[in-house]
């Protein structure tokens, strides 16, 4: 399957705003009692965020690379690049996850040109574990953090 990469605009990202994930994936929902703080932080070209369309042309993902994909808590001082992705919530649990990463990693590495890919991940998201697992990442790092203070575990993977 062949995946659109585009900056993240307005629309998209207005659409994204409002996804609402069941429990326990709740917590990446974005909705926010300051929802155009959230929209301009999207939107801000340095924070790196995509939209992501399928054959047919809909919106189906998003992802992000840098800072954003990091939590607090987390030591991130090995260089790496930092990968954040979210799937529209009817499209998850359908086994259609290492498609998406595959097409991220594919598209990080040819805009970023980085040596390491890393993804932070809710400890209790195993299904999203397994499928960064399958391509290639490995868990370096276990921590509680985030505004949640949460567990959480950092998968890294080194770009031959």
């Amino acid at each position: 399957m062949s995946f659109t990469f585009r900056p993240l605009d307005e629309i998209s990202a207005q659409t994204i705003l409002d996804w609402q994930y069941e429990p326990p994936y709740d917590i990446y929902n974005l909705a926010s009692p300051d929802p155009e703080g959230v929209l301009q932080y999207l939107l801000d070209p340095q924070n790196a965020f995509y939209s992501i369309y399928g054959q047919m042309g809909n919106l189906e993902a998003f992802c992000s690379f840098g800072p954003d994909g990091q939590v607090n808590g987390g030591d991130y001082s090995t260089p790496a690049l930092d990968i954040g992705l979210g799937v529209r919530p009817d499209l998850t649990g359908q086994r259609r996850g290492s498609q998406y990463i595959s097409a991220v990693i594919d598209f990080a590495i040819h805009t970023y040109s980085p040596e390491r890919l890393r993804v932070t991940i809710a400890d209790f998201n195993s299904r999203a574990m397994r499928v960064w697992e399958k391509a290639g990442f490995q868990v370096v790092q276990k921590f509680q953090g985030g505004w949640t203070n949460m567990d959480f575990v950092i998968m890294m993977k080194i770009v031959p």
